[in-house]
This record gives C-alpha cells, structure tokens and sequence, in this order.
C-alpha cells in the first residue's frame, strides 16, 4: 500500500475522515451522556429507562410524520401545537361522568374513538391548508408553518379559555388514561402500552418510505422537485399526502400526550416541533431534502430524549439545557450542511 508523507494510507484518511463526518453528531452526544452516566450512576436503572421510552414514543411519533417534510425539504413549526389542539379536544371529551370540573358535564360518556377521530379531522384540516399554502400558493415552508403555527396555537387557545376558562382539564375518563398510561408487565420490566403503539407506528411509517410509490416519489421530490415533475411526478398531491401523514401523527401523539400527563392546557406540545426537528437533524435526516431513514429518525429521537433526561436528572439549570440543546441543533446542522458540500 502507497504511504504518504506522514506514513498513512491516504485511501484510509479519506475513509476515517468520511466515517467521522457521517457519524460526528452521534459520537459528540454519546460522549456527552457517558460523561453523565459517569457523573451520575444511579441514572441507569430500569426505571429511568422506562420513563426514557415513555417520553420518548409520543415524540417518536412526532417526529416521524415532521420527518417526511423534512425529507421534501421542508419543515413544520406548527407540530406543537397540532399536537396540542389535538390533545385539548381529547382530554375536554374524556373526562370522568363524576368528575366535579367536568366541562361538558351533561354530555353522556363518548366512546374513545370518537374523541380521536374528531381531534384527527382537525389536524388534517389544518394540515390540508398547510398543504395547499406551500405546494399551491407556492409559499416557503418555513413561512407558511409559522403562520401555521400561529393559527394553530390561537384557536386552540380559544377553544381552551372557552370551554375552561384556562384551568388545566383534567379528570380523564380511566379508560383514557389506562391507553395512555397502561403496560404489560414482563417479570419486573414493566412495557409502557404507549412505547406499543409507537412501535407499531414506525413499522408502518417504514412501510410508507419504503414500500409504496408514495415513499420514493418523497425522495424524489425531496432530491429534486424539477427532475421529479419531468419523472411525471405529481408533486403537489405528493406534498399533500404528506402532510395529511403529519397532521394523522401529530392527532395520535396528542391523544397519547394527554393521557399520558394525566392533564392539558393550552401550553401542550409547546416545543415539540424544535425537539422533534433536531431529533431528525441528528438522526440524519437532512434539511436539503431526499435524504433521511427511519432508522435514523429512531435513533435521533432516542439519544436526544436521553440527553433531555439526563439533564433533568442531574438537575441541571433549565436555562443551561437550551444552551445545550440549541448548541448540538447548531452543531447537527453545521455537520449536514459539510456533508452537502462535500457531495456537490
């Protein structure tokens, strides 16, 4: 084997300097928690590692539908708060027939779907108008899910201070919260039912991407939308589906959401959608469109909720973990934009 000057195999530089950029972002965050595993070895424990995965599957289910309009080159700063309106009209549907505050306190008990599927029917109405500001009024994603988010928070706040005059709903139905907060116990490992149906919902998500015209028609517009329309692609019904998918999604993590925390305002989801964005940022999924997997999106949200748990468990300053947090988003970005160049 050829040597260079300072006795490496330039074949091998350039493999190692290609492993370290794929994989830098998974490497810096794993250093980050074995250094607070080692701070702090009491955080390993089947219980922490049960509120992990609980805390984690309704984000997973987030930032799965969110990852598809990534991989269009997309975004969605309104996921938060589809995800809270969502959980406002599921929790204000399913409280408790005895229950003191109960809003709709002469409303005979409703079967659990119908509350579901009434928050769904709102998300994708709203993912729908979504949908059609970006692929028909030719608006940029970025600007038209801010205004989206907007809207979203503004008739969900509405819709809150009108049925509670801003109290926090709780009181949930039990058969609520038993979907929600349920698990099977395996000998002393107690499996969350959430961590279930999260499971369940990336297996058909890995279906979607990889399985129907659907999914590699998102690749295609989302490695380029010119190529994709000469292809016959019909780009705008694509960008529709899509985000028909997310707003499904969103509808499913907020029913889960509030059953989950047993309570709901109007601040539900808040932040979400910057969680979820960065879990698909270091799961590989790229903000320059048509590159991304499952996998990734899996694995992102995993190590960014452990980090998150981690910090909280160390008690670290809430002011501090935004710092932190917002420099590993920095840091994910600045790794997808070298790999960009790279390849051009």
């Amino acid at each position: 084997m050829e040597l260079n000057m300072r006795g490496m195999n330039p074949e091998l530089v350039k493999n190692t300097k290609h492993w370290l950029m794929q994989y830098a972002i998974y490497l810096v965050l794993l250093a980050v928690i074995m250094t607070i595993v080692i701070l702090e070895p009491s955080i390993l424990s089947v219980r922490n590692a049960t509120f992990i995965l609980q805390q984690a599957a309704p984000k997973l289910i987030i930032a799965l539908g969110l990852a598809g309009l990534i991989l269009l080159g997309g975004t969605d700063l309104s996921a938060g708060r589809m995800v809270g309106i969502a959980g406002i009209i599921c929790a204000s549907l399913l409280q408790k027939p005895d229950y003191a505050l109960r809003i709709f306190s002469n409303m005979k008990p409703l079967p659990i779907i119908v509350p579901l599927l009434i928050a769904i029917a709102v998300c994708l109405l709203f993912a729908l108008v979504h949908s059609l500001l970006i692929s028909v009024l030719q608006i940029a994603p970025f600007i038209a899910s801010l205004g989206m988010q907007m809207i979203v928070y503004g008739a969900m706040s509405l819709y809150f201070d009108g049925v509670n005059n801003s109290s926090p709903i709780g009181g949930f139905d039990t058969r609520f919260t038993k979907i929600a907060q349920g698990a099977i116990q395996i000998g002393t490992f107690r499996l969350p039912w959430i961590v279930i149906y999260a499971v369940v919902i990336t297996i058909l998500f890995w279906v979607l991407w990889y399985r129907t015209t659907l999914g590699r028609n998102m690749y295609a517009v989302g490695g380029n939308k010119e190529a994709a329309v000469v292809s016959g692609v019909n780009t705008k019904r694509v960008i529709m589906y899509v985000y028909l998918i997310a707003g499904l999604a969103y509808a499913l993590a907020g029913f889960l959401d509030a059953g989950r925390t047993g309570s709901a305002t109007n601040a539900l989801g808040e932040g979400y959608e910057l969680d979820a964005i960065a879990s698909c940022v270091v799961g590989g999924v790229s903000l320059r469109g048509g590159v991304g997997k499952i996998s990734g999106v899996v694995i992102g949200v995993l190590i960014f909720q452990v980090l998150s748990y981690c910090l909280v468990y160390m008690d670290i300053n809430p002011y501090i973990q935004f710092i932190i947090k917002g420099l590993i988003i920095v840091f994910a970005i600045a790794v997808d934009t070298q790999k960009y160049i790279k390849k051009r």
